[in-house]
């Protein structure tokens, strides 16, 4: 899509015509505008004339699905279409004082509110690779086939996949149901929750952005929060206290990083490369 036809289609979309067009941070996958409106509004718009498809219309619902939760602020969607996604404007602030014993409350009750099951009635993407979400009765059967597996095939068939990270997936994988760690109903997850995805607002509040969500283990979103840093210990402490982790979370950690680092490896290849090996190490695979 050209620029101006980007421009039109987002005019269309939200009834009044762009007055100024201001390209912004926005990561690595999409180009990010902030719009200013004939109307006075001013929007954020992502976009990406290379976008897989429905990828802006699953980050629209995603969205949504976490805003429903009423738990931590998340932007909302304004227009969408197959090329772009149109969000409220969020004014950068200052963190309050709190900022972060709210986000790690806000997330506590964003878990705490729950999913109908592992999984989700739809699929959708972490950055730009695909993320299978059809529903499996346990969270081992969940993680095994719809987020180790697929990531394990990707870096087979594009061959990133060592001999070392071969082994240990086989070491890995029929001890899973093992490993997850004691049941727990599904919480609601961000699904990418690493430090770009937590973002202040203009009143110092924790707001949530870009998710990959679905139905699954609290543990994950914790994991990744914890694989890149951008997360005070306060944060965790407050979460918590909130809604108490079940013994052996810790032992835990790298098994639910593990996904992250794969899709990594997928994305980018070398160094995650040697971070899977380690992870699955750690694992005792």
């Amino acid at each position: 899509m050209t620029r101006d036809a980007l421009l039109a289609a987002v005019e269309a979309a939200l009834g009044s015509a762009v007055a100024t067009w201001d390209a912004v941070a926005g990561g690595d996958i999409n180009a990010a505008h902030a719009a200013r409106l004939a109307d006075g509004r001013l929007v954020f718009v992502k976009s990406n004339h290379e976008a897989p498809a429905g990828m802006f219309a699953a980050e629209a619902r995603g969205l949504g699905w976490l805003a429903a939760a009423g738990a931590l602020r998340v932007p909302s969607v304004l227009a969408e279409g197959p090329d772009f996604l149109v969000l409220e404007h969020l004014a950068a602030g200052r963190r309050r004082p709190d900022f972060d014993e709210a986000l790690g409350r806000g997330l506590a009750a964003l878990h705490r509110t729950g999913a109908p099951g592992f999984g989700l009635d739809r699929d959708n993407f972490i950055g730009r690779l695909p993320q299978a979400n059809g529903p499996l009765p346990t969270w081992a059967e969940f993680y095994r086939e719809r987020r180790l597996l697929p990531q394990l095939r990707l870096a087979v068939d594009g061959r990133r996949a060592s001999p070392a990270m071969r082994r240990g997936f086989d070491a890995l994988l029929p001890r899973l149901a093992e490993l997850v760690g004691p049941p727990e109903p599904p919480a609601r997850l961000h699904g990418d929750l690493w430090g770009g995805n937590a973002m202040v607002d203009g009143l110092g509040q924790p707001c949530l952005i870009d998710p990959a969500v679905y139905g699954g283990h609290r543990e994950v979103d914790l994991a990744m929060m914890r694989l890149f840093g951008g997360f005070s210990g306060r944060v965790f402490a407050a979460y918590e206290e909130a809604f108490p982790l079940a013994p052996g979370s810790e032992a835990r950690l790298p098994l639910y990083q593990l996904y992250f680092l794969m899709v990594h490896v997928n994305l980018f290849g070398g160094s995650y490369i040697a971070s899977v090996e380690h992870a699955l190490g750690r694992l005792g695979s």
